[in-house]
């Protein structure tokens, strides 16, 4: 075969190693969502929900490896003029597709450029898509079916968020090319997996007790370890700046820019995250201290990130800092409206869609005019700086993300619903979902303790336990009696 020894060029191998980095520290993202639920379950669920989380990260990124990447390959091939350019994006990035599996020494520089940093690139979004679909599980914790979460994230993973990634994050995607902005990945991670989580909890119903309603000891939903949710905060503020430098691209003797070809600086967007995340703890802190409330101190900072993840490439220190303290003020403004209309999830949407949503309308305004989109090169419709970013065209990139993630999430939840049901059985819910499933019990928790007889008066015979309410379909009408 021809050898092309300018594939592995210094300056491309240097890139190659970012991506790699960034790739890796994706999956450090990950790790913290485990620890972040399992500090928040019960402890009669803790294995199964680590056990689902890992399971489903692992089939959405296999769908993105089998056939999820060349979706989002698919607008370069339409930039460049690539004939029938989404059958060749399959064909050539598949998982047995010819760029896929041939080493870059191999490949012509003509026809694929920096070729071992784009086959990492693939794997950066394998472990982007894990982490979106543990973000969605995230969500539905406690209740859900093994099998319709791992088909959903299969179908996350090979077709949706891949294809909000084609829409409205890259250079060359069509909305992009019209003013749509995004760096950090907020629409094909935040927004997507919170609006997945809006339908799927929506469709799933609260757990036991999550509203006010009592199953069999008549406590809410509590948590086992708070602890592991900083822990799991820690590891994920780890992982943020090496993910954040792989959001962007690397022109060597050139420069840093976004994602959508916006002039920026490595220097620049890690001063904005550290300053992004400061002003979300501040403020998550504050908020904790005034509402008796520890998660806000160790998720403040994660949704002072997502808040201003479409502007951490155009922005500056001081807008990152204080639209970052808005962040957790938008989560629990988010959180209080899902109580109100009653769907169980205090983490996802508040933290994901909620911030992500406004964060990138208001990137609209404090960006609004500034070049982005087009790829260097290329003239005309796809020139670097074609597009400027716009109030509007952030909304509808808001706006389309919602309707390619939750549409088929409310379609396939109908499906499920026919076809099995989503959500486990009352009585597992009630015996815990470890001691279901698979037959392990971790150790008791604060539903067994407060379901503990207490000492009888010499004489009288212990009362029984009587009949308690417990989740019908969607958790309010049916009732079954402990003995």
């Amino acid at each position: 075969m021809p050898q092309f020894p300018e594939q592995a060029s210094t300056n491309w191998i240097l890139s190659t190693f970012v991506y790699t980095v960034g790739a890796v520290a994706v999956l450090l993202v990950v790790v913290g969502l485990v620890f972040i639920d399992v500090g928040l379950v019960r402890r009669r669920n803790v294995l199964d929900t680590a056990l689902q989380k890992i399971g489903a990260a692992m089939v959405g990124g296999l769908g993105t490896l089998l056939v999820g990447y060349p979706i989002w390959q698919w607008q370069f091939d339409q930039a460049f003029g690539v004939p029938d350019p989404f059958l060749q994006a399959m064909r050539d990035w598949w998982l047995g597709g010819a760029f896929t599996t041939t080493a870059s020494r191999h490949i012509d520089p003509s026809a694929l450029p920096e070729a071992d940093v784009l086959q990492i690139f693939l794997v950066f979004f394998v472990t982007f898509t894990m982490a979106t679909v543990a973000l969605i599980h995230t969500g539905v914790v406690e209740r859900i079916k093994a099998v319709p979460l791992y088909v959903m994230s299969f179908v996350v993973g090979a077709v949706l968020s891949p294809l909000v990634g084609y829409l409205c994050w890259g250079s060359l995607s069509p909305l992009t090319l019209r003013g749509t902005h995004d760096f950090d990945g907020v629409f094909p991670l935040y927004v997507t997996a919170g609006t997945f989580v809006l339908v799927l909890a929506w469709r799933v119903g609260p757990r036991l007790g999550a509203f006010g309603g009592v199953h069999r000891t008549g406590a809410r939903p509590a948590a086992q370890n708070l602890s592991f949710v900083g822990i799991g905060t820690l590891l994920i503020l780890l992982a943020l700046p090496f993910v954040t430098l792989g959001s962007g691209y690397i022109v060597p003797d050139v420069g840093f820019f976004g994602i959508s070809f916006t002039e920026s600086g490595m220097g620049v967007v890690i001063i904005n995250l550290v300053a992004a995340i400061l002003g979300g703890a501040v403020v998550g802190l504050l908020l904790a201290h005034r509402r008796h409330e520890p998660t806000w101190a160790f998720l403040g900072p994660i949704s002072g990130v997502v808040i201003t993840g479409t502007l951490l490439d155009i922005g500056n220190a001081w807008q990152c800092l204080l639209i970052g303290a808005l962040g957790p003020l938008v989560g629990l403004g988010t959180a209080s409206l899902l109580r109100r209309i009653r769907i169980d999830d205090p983490k996802v949407v508040p933290l994901a869609l909620g911030p992500g949503a406004v964060g990138a309308v208001l990137t609209g305004f404090l960006g609004w005019g500034t070049r982005t989109g087009g790829y260097i090169g290329l003239e005309g419709p796809y020139a670097v700086g074609v597009a400027h970013i716009t109030p509007w065209w952030q909304l509808a990139g808001v706006g389309a993300t919602m309707l390619v993630a939750g549409v088929p999430a409310f379609l396939m939840c109908l499906v499920f619903e026919r076809f099995g049901g989503l959500r486990a059985d009352a009585a597992e819910e009630v015996v815990g979902l470890d001691r279901a499933r698979w037959g392990v019990e971790n150790s008791s928790d604060d539903l067994d303790a407060a379901a503990a007889p207490t000492a009888a008066p010499a004489g009288a015979e212990p009362a029984l336990p009587a009949a308690s309410p417990l989740p019908a379909g969607h958790g309010e009408s049916a009732t079954i009696t402990s003995v």
